[in-house]
This record gives structure tokens, C-alpha cells and sequence, in this order.
């Protein structure tokens, strides 16, 4: 067998989903005249985790998300899941209340 097969693989690479992902978010950011975007991404579980960031790795269908800690809730460092469980990622403006928790696009 020449190729490793996960079950929620996508057809395409996840680098390029994960920089186009990027670039939309601050395209966004930059169209709202905001610093930094607030992203929220749900899951196919009803999950939902402000995002500071959204990685490629490990790969093979994976992808990992790292939520903004909240002090009232006990949420994970980090979450790594199938990117075919990702229901929905929303883009808001980060409001001074939740400035905060704004998205942070990697410098290239």
C-alpha cells in the first residue's frame, strides 16, 4: 500500500486549507478595520473554542486548534481533531470585552 489512509482525510492538502484559512481571516480582520479577528470554530459534537490559532499538524487529516484559556472554564491547551468534524468556523470582530481572544495569524 503506497499511501496511508485516515478516515476523515481531506482530498486536498491541509497546509494550503490552513493558509487559505489564514488569509481569510485577516482579509476579514482588515475589511472590519479590526487588530485581530475573533474566530470561533464548532464542531460536529456541538463543541464550539475561541481560537488563537489553527495548525496544519499533525497532519494526515488532523488538524490542531489551541483555545483561548478562559479562567471560568476548564478548556484543553490544546485540541487536535479530523478536520472533517469542523461543522462551522465563524469570524467576528473582536469586541473590548473579548479583545483579548482575538485570532493570531502566523507571520510568514
Amino acid at each position: 500500500m503506497s499511501q496511508l489512509w485516515v478516515p476523515g482525510m481531506p482530498a486536498g492538502p491541509l497546509d494550503d486549507f490552513v493558509e487559505r484559512l489564514h488569509r481569510e481571516i485577516t482579509r476579514f480582520a482588515e475589511e472590519a478595520q479590526v487588530e485581530r479577528a475573533y474566530v470561533v470554530v464548532e464542531l460536529l459534537d456541538g463543541s464550539r473554542f475561541a481560537l488563537d490559532s489553527i495548525e496544519a499538524e499533525p497532519g494526515f487529516g488532523f488538524v490542531t486548534l489551541r483555545p483561548h484559556p478562559h479562567e471560568e472554564d476548564d478548556l484543553p491547551e490544546t485540541v487536535i481533531v479530523p478536520v472533517g468534524a469542523i461543522k462551522r468556523i465563524e469570524l467576528d470582530r473582536a469586541q473590548e470585552a473579548r479583545a483579548r481572544f482575538g485570532f493570531s495569524v502566523p507571520e510568514h
